[in-house]
């Protein structure tokens, strides 16, 4: 799987996460993100509950997506820090993003991706 922004591909090695374990699980404990990897969360509806994420035991910085059903973009958080204890998306999202820091420097708030 690919995520496209514009047809450029910001990553091709991508872990797709549906259920409760492998969401929950997230980049805990994992290697920092290489060029190229990303994950995505998905939620079973639009929701700020579900698409809130925590940095506990993820040992590097990632840049954040929120994107709503029709994967446009409605939050983005660079540079979130390891360990921070709760990060919230601004509006109800579908879909969190996560991407090793630096991908999203020309995303913007409305934009669409595909994936």
């Amino acid at each position: 799987m690919e995520i496209l922004h514009n047809n450029v591909i910001l990553a091709d090695n991508v872990k797709y996460c549906t259920d409760i374990f492998s969401r929950s699980k997230g980049l805990r404990f994992a290697k920092p993100l290489r060029k190229g990897q990303a994950i995505i969360l998905v939620a079973s509806e639009e929701s700020t509950m579900e698409t809130t994420i925590d940095m506990f035991f993820v040992f590097f910085p990632i840049d954040v997506l929120w994107l709503n059903k029709e994967k446009e973009v409605i939050d983005i958080k660079r540079n979130v820090k390891p360990f921070m204890p709760i990060v919230i998306p601004r509006r109800p999202a579908k879909y969190v993003v996560e991407l090793k820091k630096g991908v999203t420097n020309n995303i913007q708030l409305g934009d669409k991706l595909r994936f």
